[in-house]
């Protein structure tokens, strides 16, 4: 009995293993950063930092150089506001006003949406997700797109 009960093991057992291995998630890839973020903050970037981070900004972002590039490349190269007039190039997406704000701290502005001033820091954009985000601004026809850091 014991016998077979040993033979049934060492069947079995490779079994379990192979199946082990093919429930491994696919490895994220490397972020794909752009030569500009090697350049130093502007004053319009450095104010966006300030006004989402407050006091916490010199520990937070300045002094940890991985996560100012990180910003960096997110307010340079991966937040696009795009105004969309024609109707058949509209598409259906959440309204910025649906997208919780970053922290309490920061509010949304109730005036007029200037692309100029538009702070994505504010928001909880998921910057980090595999895939593009679209928003609509509302009562506009502005769209924001974020980009995948992957791309």
């Amino acid at each position: 009995m014991k016998k077979i009960l040993i033979i049934m093991t060492l069947i079995i057992m490779p079994f379990c293993m192979s199946g082990q291995q093919s429930k491994q998630k696919n490895a994220l890839p490397l972020a794909k950063f752009d030569a500009n973020v090697n350049l130093p903050l502007t004053a319009k970037e450095r104010a966006q930092i300030i006004e989402v981070y407050g006091d916490s900004a010199e520990k937070l972002v300045f002094n940890m150089p991985h996560r100012l590039k990180s910003i960096k490349h997110i307010l340079r190269n991966r937040v696009v506001i795009k105004l969309i007039s024609d109707v058949k190039d509209k598409k259906t997406c959440p309204k910025l006003s649906e997208v919780s704000l970053f922290n309490d701290s920061n509010s949304a502005d109730a005036k007029a949406f200037n692309p100029n001033d538009f702070n994505p820091l504010k928001y909880d954009l998921n910057f980090y997700s595999r895939e593009a985000g679209l928003f609509q601004v509302d009562n506009t026809n502005y769209y924001i797109i974020v980009k995948s850091q992957y791309q």
